[in-house]
């Protein structure tokens, strides 16, 4: 009987254990062969596409993305871009007076699933599918599709002749089915702001005039005809003959593909130590060459320092593309404007090449958590320059506080009345401000005082588990927070309850310095509603200084007493309900010059100028 009860209780265990497997999530194939018409702007397009149901639920319907019909006078992102209270300055009423050959659209001719024709709607943006046949649990269907689209005017990140001249940066420029997850189907119209994507494979294969240099994401195929220096050196190029080539591309675990074109591009290659290879392109001119030049051996450093903090990049080759309307990521690519500065081109190519760790390999839903992506691509680059600048690998200096401008910029904000909450949608903030200032100024700022809450190696630890645990799997909020919980072993959730969904704000002061007998008395008051552990440093009149950490006690513990060569002393935590909180210190009030809240300025604390008490 001993041996059954043992026997079941592995099998009960065993049970448990299969119940709670790793989050479940789509997969994609693509294969598409698009011939391009560049005296028109125009392509045709043969799309095969293998989806993979490995969700527990029956489909009966589909929906695809057609980004490029948003780019059509009163579109839903015409309208949105024009009645906004602070429009993009990119996009303002550009849509509305596009001319019938200037924008963008994309026709369905033919949809079929496993060879079955299907009835389709197009909803703008949106295709939506009734479905032949449900696509059952762990299942997979072909679709096959033949379409027409027509390239607009580049307006916003995509389209062609931007306004550094580059002819064509094509993102976001095919049918694209939308993502489905454990929270249902996300068919968002596309106005303009976040993507979310499901990973698969992409075989690609563009026709175009031969004059023109492609670069895109993904390894291309066919170098030996192509040429333009893809990986030719010691090989016989063999172009056939005839008006246009053919490029064929296959990008492996991705969640998007993008590609550029110009017949002016300047191509350099760099191969790193570890193999990895980089692919630059631009239009080499008096602008552009200098700095274009120096950009490699700069990326190169980079991307050493970026492996061994955050994470290793997963795929062989990273390219970037002179295109688009400022900086936009996309998988083994970016689009970047190229008439910049050195500082401002290492700046930008750093903050898009950050992305290829939170979006393009962990894949957040960016339109629900576009902070997870947005503002931990920000803290990083951030931090990712400051290195640089501290070995002079770029221009400028490093600073003690590389955040200090993102927590003076939010202060301000948050008391403007126009802050919403991190947990707002991407497309439903009232102002491009508020979503600009959570999604990339708020989300750094969450990563930052969250090293502030656990300490410096509990946090660099967290982020490199963060990376390996989920990886391929698109976190969630909670998601992270959990491993940055597993490892400082404090409880966090209060701290993502506050700062993601509410827009309540930190303000500690420093209420008095008095006598308990022999000994003084420090009282600090909490006037915001936003709790937070506090540092505080206590300045004696020989200019010696003493550290201290009051932990909340809903953390349930407290950071190392040892942190960035600094000692504390760990006083009683804190609890969230109490307006006030009072310890004494063992020396007389009249050898204490200055008591400080938050010394080192790590805290968002909306009123700093309460943050000290000095004595008269």
């Amino acid at each position: 009987m001993k041996i059954l009860k043992a026997l079941f209780f592995v099998i009960l265990t065993a049970a448990a254990a299969q119940a709670q497997p790793e989050r479940w999530q789509q997969r994609v194939e693509y294969r598409m062969d698009i011939d391009f018409d560049v005296k028109r702007s125009q392509f045709s397009g043969k799309q095969s596409l293998t989806y993979y149901n490995n969700s527990p639920d029956t489909l009966g319907k589909v929906f695809y993305h057609l980004y490029f019909n948003a780019f059509q006078p009163n579109s839903m992102m015409d309208v949105r871009s024009r009645t906004i209270l602070d429009p993009d300055s990119r996009v303002g009423g550009r849509i509305q007076g596009l001319k019938e050959d200037e924008a963008g659209y994309h026709k369905i001719l033919s949809l079929k699933q496993d060879g079955a024709p299907l009835v389709f709607e197009v909803s703008e943006t949106i295709l939506e599918v009734e479905l032949a046949k449900p696509i059952l649990p762990n299942t997979s269907v072909v679709f096959d599709m033949e379409f027409e689209a027509q390239v607009p005017v580049q307006i916003r990140r995509s389209g062609r002749d931007n306004a550094e001249g580059i002819a064509y940066s094509m993102a976001q420029w095919y049918p694209k089915m939308c993502a489905y997850d454990y929270q249902g189907w996300h068919a968002n119209p596309y106005i303009g702001r976040e993507f979310y994507g499901v990973w698969g494979d992409f075989e690609v294969t563009i026709h175009i005039d031969r004059e023109y240099i492609v670069a895109a994401t993904g390894y291309l195929q066919n170098p030996e005809e192509t040429g333009y220096g893809y990986e030719t050196e010691g090989m016989e190029v063999k172009r056939p003959g005839g008006r246009k080539l053919s490029w064929r591309f296959f990008a492996p675990d991705v969640h998007d593909f993008v590609w550029a074109a110009d017949p002016d591009y300047t191509h350099d290659v760099l191969r790193r130590d570890d193999g990895l290879v980089l692919h630059f392109f631009y239009q080499k001119d008096e602008n552009t060459a200098e700095n274009w030049a120096r950009l490699p051996a700069i990326m190169d450093k980079a991307f050493d320092y970026i492996n061994e903090q955050f994470g290793p990049y997963p795929y062989k080759q990273y390219s970037f593309i002179q295109g688009g309307d400022g900086g936009m990521e996309y998988p083994m690519a970016t689009l970047i404007t190229g008439r910049r500065n050195l500082g401002s081109l290492v700046g930008v190519s750093i903050h898009e090449l950050m992305h290829s760790w939170y979006q393009m390999v962990l894949g957040s839903n960016e339109s629900l958590y576009a902070w997870m992506d947005e503002g931990f691509t920000s803290w990083a680059s951030t931090d990712v320059k400051n290195y640089l600048k501290g070995r002079g690998y770029m221009p400028g200096k490093p600073a003690e506080n590389p955040y200090a401008s993102d927590f003076v910029g939010y202060a301000n904000f948050a008391q403007s009345g126009f802050e919403e909450p991190l947990s707002t949608h991407a497309d439903h903030f009232v102002t491009n401000s508020a979503y600009g200032v959570a999604a990339y100024t708020k989300g750094a700022i969450f990563l930052e005082q969250l090293r502030y809450i656990i300490g410096e190696a509990n946090f660099r630890k967290g982020m490199l588990r963060y990376y390996h645990t989920w990886k391929f799997k698109h976190p969630n909020p909670n998601d992270f927070i959990r491993v940055m919980e597993k490892v400082s072993g404090l409880e966090l959730d209060w701290y993502r309850e506050y700062w993601v969904n509410t827009t309540h704000t930190i303000d500690y002061a420093v209420k008095s310095l008095d006598t308990a007998g022999s000994r003084a008395r420090v009282v600090l008051g909490k006037v915001g509603v936003m709790p937070m552990p506090i540092d505080l440093a206590v300045v004696f009149q020989d200019g010696s200084r003493a550290y201290f950490n009051i932990p909340l006690r809903i953390m349930r513990g407290h950071k190392p007493a040892q942190e960035g060569g600094i000692s504390y002393t760990i006083l009683e935590d804190w609890p969230w309900t109490n307006p006030t909180y009072e310890f004494l210190l063992d020396v007389p009030p009249a050898n204490i010059r200055e008591v400080i809240i938050d010394p080192a300025g790590r805290l968002a604390d909306v009123n700093r100028e309460n943050n000290l008490l000095a004595r008269p």
